[in-house]
C-alpha cells in the first residue's frame, strides 16, 4: 500500500496524518467493475472524439468553475487527508482552477497544421488511465486529465489512496458536465491501479508518482505497447556561487526545501554552496528556518504540516540519523507539537551542514522537511559535476549574478527545468513543457509539447494542385 494506507473489508481507511483519526472509509472499486468501466469508456470515446474541440474545452471550463465553487471544501479536504498547511492547500486549489490560459493553449495545440500540400490533424488515443499523487491531489489530476479529455480521449481516474476524497471532488465536479462515461472515478489500492494499467483496452497511462512506481507501470503495460506520460521522482540540486544574492538564495533554499513539508518531486534536496560563503550561508539559512513552525495544517499559524504518513516520517528520520552518524552537523531542529500522539506523523524542520556522498540522503529522495547543505570549491566544473551526480533530472536552480556563468552551468545540468536566481517552478510559464530527464520522467506534460503526448498526429496528403484549389 502507498504510505501504509490500510484497506479493510474492501475499503480504504482514510486517516488524518496530524491526528491519526479516521476521516472516512472509501470503498475500493471491484476489479470486475473496472472491466465494465473500461468497456463503457471505450464506447463513449467514439462520440466524444467527434465532439468539436471548442465544445470539449468549454465543457472543461465549466467543470473548473464547479471545482472553484467548492474551493473551501476542497482545500480543507486536502489538508485533512494529506496534511499540508491550509494556506498551501488554498494555493493549490487556486492554481488548479486557474487554468483558463492552460485550456486556451490546449485548444490551440489541437488545431490542424498546414505543411505544404499536407494537413496534419490530431486524433485521440482512446481510453486514458490517470493515476494521481497524494502530494498535490487536486492540481496534478487536472494537469494530466485536462489534456487527456481535451484531446478527445475518455478517462478513468484513480486518485492516490492517501487522498481519495479530494480526488472524488475534482472528478465529480468535472464529470457532471461531460457525456456519460467520458470521465469515471475508480478508487482503491495498488491492485486497482495495476488492473487499469495492464488492461488491454487502456490505451494510455498518465501518472505522477515515484520512479519505482513508474518502472512497474512500464513493465506491466509493456505487452500492449501503451503510451505514457510519467512524471516521477527527483533529487533536485541548488547551486549557490560566491557572488549570489545570499539573502534571496537562503530564503529560497529554506522555502523550497520545506514547501509541502518537503514532499514535492521538485523540492530542493541538495544545496551546494561555494566554500568561501559557506559559513555565512549557514547562518542565513538557520535564521530563515527558525521562522517555520510544525503543527496541524488546519492551524493558520502553522507553515509546516505533518508528514503524509508515519511511514514517510520514519523514512526521513532514518535519513537524518544516518547523516548525523556519519558526521553531518545539525544547525537547527524545530519542535513538534506537544499534543502529538503516537498516531501523528510530525517531523521537525531540520537544517544540516556537511552532507556528503557516503550518506543515504545525498543520493536517495528524502521527501521531508530537511535543508541539506554541502560545500563545494566554487568552480563551474565542480558545480556541474555535483548537480549531475544523481539518477534523477527533474529540476534545479543556480544562483549567481554572472549571467554568462548562469547560462553555462544551467545548460550543462541534466534536468528538465533550471531556475536562474529563482526556484524553477516559481516563474514557470504555462506555455512551457514540464519535463523530467533521466529517471525523473517518461514523456512529459504541459505546453504544446506536453499536450501533444495525449493525441496522435495524422497527415492528410493532397495532390498539390488539388490542395491549392481547395484553399
Amino acid at each position: 500500500m502507498v504510505q501504509g494506507v490500510a484497506v479493510v473489508d474492501g475499503s480504504i481507511i482514510n486517516k488524518n496524518p496530524a491526528t491519526g483519526e479516521v476521516i472516512s472509509r472509501v470503498p475500493c472499486t471491484p476489479l470486475d467493475e473496472l472491466d465494465v468501466m473500461i468497456r463503457e469508456a471505450k464506447l463513449a470515446k467514439k462520440s466524444w472524439a467527434r465532439t468539436p474541440v471548442a465544445k470539449r474545452i468549454q465543457l472543461l471550463r465549466d467543470g473548473l468553475q464547479a471545482i472553484e465553487a467548492k474551493s473551501g471544501q476542497l482545500a480543507r479536504c486536502i489538508t485533512t487527508e494529506m496534511g499540508k498547511p491550509i494556506a498551501e492547500a488554498r494555493e493549490e486549489v487556486e492554481f488548479a482552477v486557474g487554468k483558463a490560459e492552460y485550456l486556451t493553449l490546449l485548444e490551440a495545440s489541437l488545431q490542424p497544421q498546414q505543411r505544404g500540400s499536407c494537413t496534419v490533424i490530431r486524433q485521440s488515443l482512446g481510453v486514458v488511465t490517470v493515476l494521481s499523487p497524494w502530494n498535490f491531489p487536486a492540481d496534478e489530476i487536472l494537469l494530466l486529465l485536462l489534456p487527456a479529455l481535451g484531446s478527445g480521449n475518455t478517462a478513468i481516474v484513480k486518485p492516490s489512496e492517501v487522498s481519495p476524497e479530494t480526488g472524488a471532488i475534482v472528478v465529480n465536479c468535472l464529470a457532471q458536465f461531460l457525456p456519460e462515461n467520458v470521465l469515471q472515478l475508480a478508487q482503491g489500492d495498488a491492485q486497482v491501479g495495476a488492473h487499469l494499467v495492464s488492461h488491454k483496452d487502456v490505451d494510455m497511462v498518465a501518472m505522477t508518482g515515484s520512479s519505482v512506481t513508474g518502472q512497474k507501470i512500464l513493465t506491466a503495460a509493456a505487452p500492449h505497447l501503451k503510451r505514457f506520460v510519467l512524471e516521477m521522482g527527483g533529487k533536485d540540486p541548488m547551486v549557490v556561487f560566491d557572488d549570489a544574492d545570499l539573502n534571496q538564495a537562503a530564503k529560497d533554499a529554506v522555502s523550497y526545501s520545506l514547501s509541502n513539508t518537503g514532499q514535492v518531486c521538485c523540492s530542493i534536496e541538495r544545496i551546494y554552496v561555494a566554500q568561501t560563503i559557506y559559513r555565512e550561508f549557514q547562518e542565513r539559512v538557520t535564521r530563515c528556518a527558525a521562522e517555520y513552525h510544525v503543527g496541524n495544517g488546519m492551524d493558520e499559524n502553522v507553515n509546516v504540516g505533518p508528514m503524509v504518513s508515519i511511514r514517510q516520517r520514519d523514512h526521513v528520520k532514518r535519513h537524518v540519523e544516518d547523516v548525523i552518524a556519519k558526521g553531518a552537523k545539525v544547525l537547527h531542529q524545530s519542535k513538534i507539537p506537544s499534543t502529538a500522539s503516537t498516531e501523528s506523523s510530525f517531523f521537525p524542520v531540520t537544517v544540516l551542514a556537511d552532507v556528503k556522498e557516503n550518506m543515504h540522503m545525498y543520493h536517495e529522495e528524502t521527501f521531508g522537511p530537511v535543508v541539506a547543505l554541502t560545500p563545494f570549491d566554487g568552480s563551474e566544473e565542480e558545480a556541474i559535476r555535483l548537480a549531475n551526480d544523481t539518477e534523477y533530472g527533474l529540476a534545479s536552480c543556480v544562483y549567481t549574478q554572472d549571467m554568462d556563468r548562469a547560462q553555462r552551468v544551467a545548460s550543462a545540468i541534466e534536468a528538465g527545468q533550471i531556475g536562474i536566481n529563482c526556484y524553477s517552478l516559481e516563474n514557470m510559464d504555462v506555455a512551457c513543457p514540464w519535463v523530467g530527464h533521466k529517471k525523473s520522467g517518461f514523456g512529459y506534460h504541459s505546453g504544446q509539447e506536453g499536450f501533444h503526448q495525449f493525441s496522435i498526429p495524422k497527415t492528410l496528403v493532397y495532390v498539390p494542385s488539388a490542395h491549392s484549389t481547395k484553399d
